[in-house]
């Protein structure tokens, strides 16, 4: 896959901190309509790397290409210009606690259109009842359960329909019937709104529901031990570190 063909793409990136290496030499393509994982152990780097391809993190080497701009190198209105055409959910949601799940999803239409409040309401609506959540846009973050906490996260990522979502450990927190409840919404966006989402979660049964691909990050490795369908990882994959992940076996 080319960078012009892909959705993300991230070459030779490195972090450190303080001197100490987390990873190096990480490559990857997502492509358009994808379902792209960033998996791996505590520690390894997972969130990291979601922050540089948002670009809240610039790389100690390496570059990302966003939605067709490079955001290592883009100048500020160039970056900001890519970077309202992505959604971000992050782990604990952060949602604003004293306004409703509505005026949550509201805020990033109030920030950046010059559309009516009507306009703004009716929008922040259908993107709630999307998500499941259409007879919940009164309640506060505190009324809800965690599992709609994450919905709501998700419409207000997707306010300014970007093409592009990014979720950081979705399904964590939650038990076992929410989380495949929140898979399922994952893929059912995708097929019925084309998107493409690139997901952190180290939660075997969501990767295995919703990845098409998979990259894993290992700390021990300081970089990249597997990529690609994480079924075939899971059942052909000789590297004692990839089968303990997916097999839930002593490396």
């Amino acid at each position: 896959m080319t960078a012009e063909a892909a959705a993300l793409c991230g070459r030779g990136l490195a972090q450190s901190f303080g001197g100490r290496l987390l990873y190096r030499d990480v490559n990857f393509d997502v492509a358009h309509g994808e379902v792209f994982v960033i998996l791996g152990g505590s520690g390894c780097g997972k969130s990291t790397l979601l922050r540089q391809c948002i670009g809240l993190l610039p790389p100690s080497a390496g570059s990302v290409e966003l939605l067709g701009c490079d955001i290592t190198a883009a100048a500020p209105d160039a970056l900001a210009e890519v970077l309202r055409r992505i959604g971000v959910m992050f782990q604990s949601g952060a949602l604003f606690g004293s306004m409703t799940l509505l005026e949550n999803v509201m805020l990033p239409l109030e920030m950046h259109t010059d559309l009516p409040l009507a306009a703004r309401r009716r929008i922040a609506r259908l993107k709630l009842g999307l998500v499941g959540l259409a007879d919940s846009v009164s309640l506060l973050p505190a009324e809800v359960s965690g599992g709609m906490a994450k919905r709501a996260a998700i419409a207000r990522a997707l306010a300014l329909d970007p093409p592009l979502l990014f979720l950081d450990e979705p399904s964590a927190g939650l038990d076992p019937v929410t989380s495949a409840g929140l898979d399922a919404l994952i893929l059912e966006l995708r097929r019925d709104l084309g998107l493409t989402f690139v997901v952190v979660t180290h939660e075997l049964a969501s990767i295995l529901a919703i990845a098409d691909r998979c990259l894993m990050l290992d700390h021990g490795a300081q970089g990249v031990i597997a990529s690609g369908d994480p079924r075939r990882l899971r059942d052909e994959s000789t590297d004692p570190k990839v089968r303990g992940f997916f097999r839930r076996e002593a490396a």
